[in-house]
This record gives C-alpha cells, structure tokens and sequence, in this order.
C-alpha cells in the first residue's frame, strides 16, 4: 500500500477476516472505516489495532442488507476527503446439510442473499460516486475487492442457500466490472477454509475441530487458511499493485479443489 492518504471501507470487520483486512490495510499507511452489525467491541477492538499501526479510523455500525445502513456506511469516510477501496467482507450463513431440504427456509435464503449478495451491491451502488471522485483525484482506478466463496464456485460449503449466494456474487462481479470501468475495478476473493471463530459459532468447539483437521488432512499443502492468510490476497486486489486487475475470481483454498 502506498501512504498517499488512501481510504479503504472495509465491511464486516469487527472479527475474522475483515478485522485482518483492515489492520494491514492501516500497516500499509491506509485510513479505514471499520464496519459492524452487532459486535461493537470487536469492532472498537479492531479500531484500536489499526490506530496502533498509526492509522486514523472511523467506527459505523451498519447492516449491509438494509440499503439505508450501505449509505450511511459510506457517507462515513466523508471526513477522509477520498474513497480509494471498498471491501465487502460482511457476510452470514446458516449450517445445513445440503440433503436436508427441509432445514433452509424461504426466509432463510431471503436473510443470507439480503447480506451475502444483496449487500455488495448496495454497498458498491452506495460508494460508487465517492469511488468515482478517489480514481479521478489519484489518477488510478478505485478498487472494489468482494469476500466470496469457494463454496460459490463449487456448490459446496456450509448451505446451499450460502453456495447459491456466493455464486451470484461471483456473477456480480462480472457484470460490475464491465459497467464500472474505467474509473472502478470489481475483484473477488475465493477463500476455501478459514480456521476462524466463523466454524465453532455454527458447529461447536468438537465440530470446529473435526473441520479443521479434515481440511489440513485432504488438502494438498497441508495448512489450515488463516485469516491472516487470505486477508493478504484481499488487500493485494485492494492496492495499486493490483491496478490492472478487474473482473478476477480469485481462489485461495491451499489447494483443496485439487483433491479428486
């Protein structure tokens, strides 16, 4: 990252994944707006890492699934004076077999596709305008870096209404980078396996760990992800490194869809 001022959005960051994002993103020089739905000491405990690493911070509550919150969202970095990055990391699940039709309700997928699919979207038709004004005032294409799935390449993962979400947000991506260009480049991040907190809410501690060991034990590299990990691809889509890049699916899965 360069430190030119750069200003990154970074949904869903109070843990996990996005908490990652945004604490390299504040090492390579960026400012940041930490976004959270409910957990906000987490997410204060976010702020606290990148204002560690010398970056100036704001703190938004916000649920990506109503477009209302997307606005207010991104009318948060307005006292940055730019909009360089949006990440749309936000996003939920429900663990159900894929043979047990009857555990996904209609609700069920209305609720996953609102923050899943629905919320990028917003969150990009919210931001756009301000992303628009950061290409043009530092002479390179803003960036938009989706959090999506291997699940939604494969029809895997913890649903099938997730692996279906996850799927048109891959499709999503496609089509906004071509209406969004020049001025805007659309990236997504494929992440298979992630040993965070994400697995022991919906499985268990027993559960947690019977995934993990499973993934290390079949994947050709032999490594469980960490947030860390995939936090450092989101945030190479996220930089000028990467600003000939749009229109990408990117899959991070230490190898997994190897495995026959």
């Amino acid at each position: 990252m360069s430190k030119d001022g750069l200003c990154a959005i970074v949904t869903g960051s109070a843990s996990g994944l996005g908490a990652a994002t945004a604490a390299i993103l504040a090492k390579g020089g960026a400012r940041i707006v930490v976004n959270y739905s409910n957990s906000k000491a987490e997410a204060e405990a976010t702020a606290d890492l990148c204002r560690t690493a010398g970056a100036d911070v704001i703190v938004v509550q916000g649920d990506v699934s109503r477009d209302e919150d997307c606005k207010k969202i991104a009318a948060a970095a307005a006292p940055f004076g730019r909009l360089d990055v949006l990440v749309n990391n936000a996003g939920t699940t429900k663990h159900v077999p894929h043979g047990d039709l009857d555990g996904l309700s209609a609700e069920d997928f209305q609720r996953i596709y609102a923050v899943n699919t629905i919320g990028p979207y917003q969150m990009i038709r919210a931001a756009r305008a301000q992303l628009e004004a950061g290409a043009k005032a530092s002479g390179r294409p803003s960036a938009v870096v989706n959090v999506s799935s291997v699940a939604g390449i494969s029809g895997g993962g913890s649903s099938v209404a997730y692996a279906a979400s996850k799927g048109a947000l891959n499709t999503i991506t496609l089509s906004l980078s071509r209406a969004l260009a020049p001025l805007i480049r659309v990236n997504t991040v494929c992440p298979g396996y992630i040993d965070t907190p994400w697995f022991t809410k919906g499985r268990g501690e027993a559960g947690a760990k019977a995934v993990r060991d499973s993934v290390v034990a079949k994947v050709p590299l032999k490594v469980a992800s960490t947030a860390d990990d995939i936090a450092q691809l989101v945030c190479f889509l996220a930089s000028p490194a990467s600003s000939n890049m749009t229109g990408e699916i990117v899959r991070m899965d230490a190898g997994m869809h190897l495995v026959l």
